[in-house]
């Protein structure tokens, strides 16, 4: 028999983060720092991440010049010593997390058969393994509060293919799967998982597509919105999914591309 996990009280504002702790990873730029900003805007305190010290030190400055509560953890996600050193020193400096976003990922663009066996590893350990360590990281702690909310920064790729990323897409579908079949396991300590799939956004990671003028008018007559996506406008989801606004979604990939999964 399920234990039955009792619905969380109304607060005057479900919306609001105050008081909760928020680690983003890869958050020093484009959709992570679009999240990070959401979020501490909402009131949560943010842990920045990112693999440069002065990248993250510098994403730090903009967000406290907003009013937004930072600590900050440099550390490379798919190092896994690190990974665990980083997450023992946040639980320990900042405390425990409450809110925890699995951002940080990485794309490579060519045909399969040029892929080495490292970079298909590469991709892997970025856009899978290292959320799978981060959360497992947290689980324990969460279960035992019985509170928590994991969002995992899936893709339009979790569900469609394209020449040129197969890689990612294995990735990001897996990601999306991690994601449901882990809301499932962990529902009974009242902790959710949802997921967020990111349609075409101007971002650093894409500068060469935007930049590429057949690809950028491709983008614009696929997508309904007619249009890329800016990475402010991501912030919202994320900030839904963090709170108690959303206390009864879990497993839910909320698709933020412009209706560019709705239409053929």
């Amino acid at each position: 028999m399920r234990t039955q996990i009792p619905p969380v009280p109304s607060a005057a504002n479900p919306f609001d983060l105050s008081g909760r702790l928020a680690l983003v990873t890869g958050s020093t730029a484009g959709l992570g720092y679009a999240i990070a900003e959401g979020l501490g805007k909402a009131g949560a305190r943010i842990v920045l991440n990112g693999r440069d010290p002065a990248r993250v030190g510098a994403a730090a400055a903009k967000l406290r010049a907003l009013g937004v509560a930072i600590h900050m953890a440099p550390f490379d996600v798919t190092d896994r010593a690190a990974t665990e050193h980083a997450m023992a020193d946040i639980a320990r400096e900042a405390g425990p997390l409450d809110i925890l976003v699995n951002n940080a990922g990485i794309n490579q663009r060519k045909p399969l058969e040029q892929f080495s066996d490292g970079e298909w590893q590469g991709l892997l350990a970025a856009n899978l393994d290292a959320p799978f360590r981060i959360t497992r990281s947290v689980l324990a702690g969460m279960k035992e509060r019985r509170r928590g909310c994991i969002i995992n920064i899936c893709s339009i790729a979790s569900e469609l293919g394209r020449p040129g990323i197969v890689p990612y897409a294995v990735s990001k579908g897996g990601l999306q799967m991690l994601t449901r079949a882990l809301a499932v396991e962990v529902a009974p300590f009242g902790l959710r998982v949802n997921g967020i799939a990111p349609g075409f956004f101007a971002t650093p990671m894409n500068a060469a597509l935007t930049a590429d003028a057949d690809f950028d008018a491709w983008v614009r007559r696929r997508a309904p919105a007619g249009r890329w996506g800016e990475p402010a406008e991501i912030a919202g989801a994320a900030v839904f999914l963090a709170c108690d606004a959303a206390s009864y979604v879990t497993g839910h990939i909320l698709y933020v591309d412009g209706g560019f999964t709705a239409s053929y």
